[in-house]
């Protein structure tokens, strides 16, 4: 049993070691950051008096927010992205809710909830405040770092510029409010809009500390090992100081 232990201690020290490794001095993975800087919308009304509104952005973006404040009662939000579709669902940006956005056609749709991939998406103001969100790139990442998986830095850079500048198109956002198939005056609204635009900043290597790394994989196998220890050595105790109270009470009866 020892020897099996001590083997077995031999090569996870090998493959820990070959992982941090693998990670700091040898990695493929690379860390890229981008601005997620968060800009307000400076609508323009289409017609005066009227709830009907347009803006232009030429950016990568992938959040876009569009609020309403004092709306007539159950009149309808409509927002139309001239220049490509976007996915909205009416769980983006709420806490506790599940969806995804990355696969409109999934196979789990009928047991979590999908965004709808459209030009146009509206919703209903209810009390005759809301607000619409949607996801213009997905592919970029949301908080402004992602990681991608590349054969040199050079490659990896190309990549992650050509993903920046893919994502940037020429869209005119579209607002307007209704009710009943008529456009609602727009004298007491507040509609608001803002988007988060990316460019990219930098692009490194994916490293980890290999210091850390080592004391945390020493802290995991030195647990394994305590684990695998001690409970067989439990057992066993427990068996032998069975065992000798059994023999302690035979001896007794012996005597009698």
């Amino acid at each position: 049993m020892l020897r099996t232990m001590i083997g077995t201690g031999l090569t996870l020290i090998v493959l820990l070691a070959f992982a941090v490794y693998s990670n700091t001095v040898d990695s493929e993975y690379y860390e890229y950051t981008t601005t997620n800087e968060n800009q307000q919308m400076e609508l323009t009304i289409e017609e005066e008096g009227q709830s009907e509104w347009y803006f232009s952005t030429n950016y990568a973006i992938t959040w876009v927010n569009f609020s309403v404040d004092g709306a007539p009662v159950d009149s309808v939000l409509t927002v139309e992205a001239e220049g490509t579709n976007w996915s909205h669902s009416p769980s983006l940006g709420l806490e506790d809710s599940n969806y995804i956005c990355n696969e409109p056609e999934s196979d789990y749709s009928s047991l979590i909830e999908t965004c709808d991939y459209s030009r146009t998406h509206s919703m209903v103001l209810e009390s005759g405040n809301g607000t619409l969100r949607g996801r213009v790139s997905l592919e970029l990442p949301i908080k402004g770092k992602g990681y991608l998986e590349s054969s040199s830095i050079e490659e990896a850079t190309e990549i992650a510029q050509k993903m920046v500048s893919d994502a940037k198109r020429t869209i005119t956002w579209k607002i307007s409010i209704s009710q009943d198939g008529e456009v609602v005056p727009s004298a007491g609204l507040l509609v608001t809009g803002d988007y988060a635009k990316h460019e990219l900043i930098e692009l490194e290597q994916f490293k980890i500390d290999p210091i850390q790394e080592t004391v945390y994989s020493f802290s995991a196998l030195v647990g394994c090992f305590f684990m695998a220890l001690v409970v067989p050595l439990m057992i066993y105790f427990a068996a032998r100081y069975r065992e000798t109270k059994d023999e302690e009470k035979r001896s007794f009866i012996e005597e009698e």
